[in-house]
């Protein structure tokens, strides 16, 4: 019989534990750091194809101003307004109002008391307002403000601060009105005294 005494035995190996979840946080946050930069390619492309957009729209537009220039087509500042004998004495002719003239043949101060006729600008001088001429008052009253001025084109009432102006005005060869609108006479300056602000008769 042996003496010798057992060896004792080696206890079994212990089988390593799982690793536990938490290795699926770092490949969560991998996936959303590659996200990340997918959205901001994203708003990168969208905010360049807005840039693109805006800039091709700038340049039509200037293509379409150089194409088609911004010009206002207003009328002729001289025009024919028709023989002096269509307009009676004492008359406010309203035909040209849509021009901006008004034209009155009446016995003129500045004409020594003989009978002419001036073109008045329907331009009320208080704010530039187109004023009415109302026959049986006399008057042309602006609907504004309440301006008010007599035939001659002289301020009375309301606001306005110095009479209508008069436009240049001669007779043509063809023997009709001409008005130049581009010439201007004031009467507080005492340009109404002017030959080329009325028309002798």
């Amino acid at each position: 019989m042996s003496n010798e005494e057992p060896k004792p035995t080696a206890p079994p190996p212990v089988a390593p534990k799982p690793p536990a979840a938490k290795p699926a946080a770092p490949a969560a946050a991998a996936k959303d750091a590659k996200s990340v930069p997918r959205r901001s390619f994203l708003s990168w492309m969208t905010l360049a194809w807005a840039a693109f957009t805006a800039s091709m729209l700038a340049a039509g537009t200037a293509t379409a101003r150089f194409m088609f220039p911004n010009v206002l087509f207003e009328p002729p500042p001289t025009f024919k307004a028709g023989f002096p004998n269509e307009i009676q004495i004492g008359q406010v002719d309203e035909r040209f109002k849509s021009k901006g003239v008004w034209l009155v043949r009446d016995y003129l101060p500045e004409a020594g008391g003989a009978e002419g006729i001036f073109a008045l600008s329907t331009v009320c001088t208080h704010l530039g307002c187109t004023p009415n001429w109302l026959e049986a008052e006399q008057k042309y009253k602006c609907p504004c403000h309440g301006s008010g001025y007599y035939k001659n084109g002289i301020n009375f009432e309301g606001p306005t601060p110095r009479p209508l102006e008069r436009f240049a005005i001669s007779l043509g060869d063809d023997g009709q009105i001409v008005v130049d609108r581009s010439r201007k006479f004031q009467q507080e300056k005492g340009e109404w005294t002017n030959p080329a602000s009325f028309l002798r008769l």
